[in-house]
């Protein structure tokens, strides 16, 4: 992937059904990103971009954070898209939101919400700052990510990964074979 910065987003937790940490799925997603990360960062990829959403984004960050820790070089960056994201968060949920605002750089897109086409400038935005995108995303389980999703594939020369569910049923296959 000829990428230096990549933008980091897929579905939310809540798109997937998982509410707890300790959803045996999320070794499965996590055991994903690790390795399609590690590739990336093998393949020269140095910024990861994030918009702060819970769910495949706070988990990206978690394996970024102990990618760091290991001694990877990386940066990260959350670019919000309003200054209040988040605001309305239970207090667990604060906490995720306060380690997205402890990377390497913060940047907020719009002071609040006014109107729909701020989400359109805003993914068209990150498109135009970023070389590619690593979406978890199935184009058969639409949410709102169809909209980024769309633009994406229409940007011409830009470099993308998908992670799809099948990809995570061979991760889970391979996952069971490794840990007995």
């Amino acid at each position: 992937m000829d990428t230096k910065s990549l933008l980091v987003t897929g579905y939310r937790h809540t798109d997937l059904g998982i509410f707890s940490e300790k959803d045996p799925r999320l070794h499965i997603i996590k055991s994903a990103i690790r390795k399609n990360f590690i590739r990336f960062l093998e393949e020269g990829v140095s910024w990861f971009i994030l918009t702060g959403q819970l769910g495949f984004e706070y988990w990206s960050l978690e394996v970024l954070e102990d990618l760091r820790a290991e001694g990877y070089q990386l940066s990260i960056a959350t670019i919000f898209p309003f200054e209040n994201h988040g605001e309305q968060w239970n207090e667990a949920n604060q906490a995720k939101l306060a380690r997205f605002k402890q990377v390497d750089f913060v940047k907020y897109a719009y002071p609040r919400y006014e109107n729909p086409g701020q989400f359109r400038d805003y993914n068209q935005f990150l498109l135009d700052n970023t070389t590619g995108c690593y979406l978890f995303y199935d184009s058969e389980n639409e949410t709102n990510l169809k909209y980024l999703y769309h633009m994406v594939l229409k940007k011409e020369g830009y470099n993308r990964k998908t992670l799809t569910f099948e990809e995570l049923n061979e991760e889970a296959e391979n996952f069971g074979k490794f840990s007995k």
